[in-house]
């Protein structure tokens, strides 16, 4: 399930200095806000700009972006299933 999105992670973890207009967010990537119902609330709320409801790629790119920041605790440019699991934690309470 995490797969897709790591992989754009990790891709982007390679560049010097990860920045958001390194990161792709891949169909694959924003495929995650889709199967996570947490994660799509969440983006939608911050980061749909338009309000129609859709992630476009800037918005998705945005959002996974600021979820990378959120989960990627230890800071090695990968989110981690454990990394994964506290951030959607700490958004699900937070937000």
């Amino acid at each position: 399930m995490l797969g897709p999105f790591i992989l754009v992670l990790a891709a982007a973890a390679q560049a010097q200095e990860p920045t958001p207009a390194n990161l792709r967010v891949t169909p694959e990537a924003r495929a995650l806000f889709e199967r996570d119902w947490v994660l799509m609330n969440w983006a939608l709320k911050f980061y749909d700009r338009d309000h129609d409801v859709l992630l476009s790629e800037g918005e998705a790119q945005a959002a996974a972006g600021e979820f990378r920041r959120i989960a990627d605790t230890d800071g090695d440019g990968r989110v981690s299933t454990d990394e994964y699991r506290a951030a959607r934690a700490l958004i699900l309470s937070r937000y």
